[in-house]
């Protein structure tokens, strides 16, 4: 039976001795880039929406001030129940394959936000509103939290061993391209029905687009082949009976290390795809001042070099290792995260957007190479559960509430340099996760090199 590197070297065959044509491996590409972009396109319209208009609607008895926080807690909440989209996706993942999560998941985000888009307010039905908006967020991260593993081992369980990096970026990318279409349509909904119109009926628009998007999401996600990876699991039937007790029993380590290399990158994300920087930019009683609508275009545009950066770090690190590309990416987030308050405090929406472009280079190259580097990780047999949670984890200590820790820094210091230290510590989190990892590119993926998996990839240790 030929192993992946075998595979690779013949020009294509899968670990299940089957060919894997350019075609094939082109429809997975499109269907995961379809897919991801489809979850984080429902998940940041409720980020910005969050940031723009949900204080006043759900949240306005409970004071100006407190109810913007309470509108970024409903954020962050959801990321507490990724865990659980981890722990089943993963748990199913690794017993009846990668495909069936990916089209729950799709489907229940979907769900989700078509419904947030006709729930009545606080003004129509009082405190059931936010208790209702509360419960469809955390279906939303329920779903983001069992998406990502998902299509991250689709993608790179079907790559040629010498470009998993950049394979691996084709889900990556569609956070930018997800966050690019939720503010482009948030901005277009601003012009079409600005002002009153916009907070009583406009913003809704985009959630009821949600449901156009998961027809043509669930239609191609149905139409790619399961991972080639698990197909062999399968047909060996080493399907292990509980992998999320034996990925904490050997792995549990390295799963928090991996955690804190995602949270050093989504904590800083999180300043833009969780709405801060749009209600920091646009807070009447604010320093800056400006428009929603450039605004939301000024982020709608750094999500073109989000999406770019992230692309280039997935190729790029198919040249010079997973590891580098990161030390690389967190180096430029740095300086991105220094300049981010100082130029958007200029008031300038064109200088607004150079802060972002910016701040998203460091941002691309601390995300792309992440599918390919958490699947080099964790052996076959539970790589869904351990890409997963790793994932989940890092998205609580990270983006969970970095829109929340930086509006109540800015209320109690009336300062943006308390933020900035806080996104430059977990940058340097972030750093210091990755120096603590062994770069692992090119590590056979199938399941009978599952003893070369287990070795630990921690610098120090023979074995998680």
């Amino acid at each position: 039976m030929s192993s992946p590197n075998a595979g690779d070297a013949a020009g294509g065959l899968t670990p299940t001795g089957t060919i894997a044509s350019a075609a094939d491996r082109r429809r997975v590409v499109f269907a995961t880039v379809v897919g991801t972009t489809i979850e984080w396109y429902d998940f940041f319209i409720y980020a910005s929406a969050a940031g723009l208009v949900f204080a006043d609607l759900f949240f306005k008895p409970a004071g100006p001030g407190f109810a913007q926080i309470l509108s970024f807690i409903t954020v962050g909440i959801s990321f507490l129940f990724r865990p659980l989209g981890a722990f089943l996706a993963g748990h199913f993942g690794d017993k009846i394959g990668r495909r069936p999560m990916l089209v729950l998941t799709l489907l229940l985000m979907g769900a989700a936000t078509t419904l947030v888009g006709v729930l009545p307010t606080y003004a129509v039905i009082g405190m059931a509103a936010p208790v209702l908006l509360i419960l469809l967020r955390v279906l939303q991260g329920i779903s983001a939290g069992g998406e990502w593993g998902g299509a991250v081992l689709m993608a790179v369980e079907h790559a040629p061993k010498a470009k998993r990096g950049l394979f691996g970026a084709s889900p990556q990318i569609g956070v930018p391209i997800g966050l690019l279409l939720a503010s482009g349509v948030m901005a277009l909904m601003a012009l079409i029905a600005p002002g009153k119109a916009f907070h009583d009926w406009g913003w809704r628009i985009p959630f009821l687009l949600s449901v156009v998007l998961i027809i043509i999401g669930y239609w191609v996600r149905r139409r790619v082949s399961e991972s080639p990876v698990f197909q062999e699991i399968a047909e060996r039937k080493e399907e292990t009976r509980m992998p999320i007790v034996q990925l904490f029993r050997h792995h549990a380590l390295l799963v928090i290390i991996a955690a804190l290399v995602f949270a050093g990158n989504n904590a800083v994300g999180y300043m833009t795809t969780g709405g801060y920087v749009q209600r920091y930019a646009t807070d009447p009683a604010g320093p800056v001042q400006l428009d929603a609508g450039p605004v939301l275009w000024a982020v709608a545009g750094s999500g073109l070099t989000w999406l770019a950066a992230t692309w280039l770090a997935g190729w790029w690190s198919d040249k010079l290792g997973r590891r580098t590309t990161y030390i690389i990416g967190w180096i430029l987030q740095l300086v991105g995260v220094f300049l981010l308050f100082p130029l958007t405090n200029v008031g300038n929406v064109w200088v607004l957007f150079a802060a972002l472009a910016i701040l998203t280079v460091g941002l691309g190259f601390t995300y792309g190479p992440q599918a390919a580097l958490y699947a080099e990780l964790f052996p076959a047999s539970i790589r869904f559960s351990g890409v997963s949670i790793s994932y989940a984890i890092g998205a609580i200590l990270g983006g969970a509430f970095a829109p929340t820790i930086a509006q109540a820094i800015f209320q109690a210091t009336g300062s943006t340099w308390g933020i900035t230290w806080y996104l430059a510590g977990m940058t340097v989190i972030g750093l210091i996760a990755t120096l603590l990892l062994r770069d692992r590119s090119g590590i056979p993926l199938g399941p009978e090199f599952e003893a070369e998996q287990a070795k630990s990839p921690i610098h120090g240790l023979a074995r998680a």
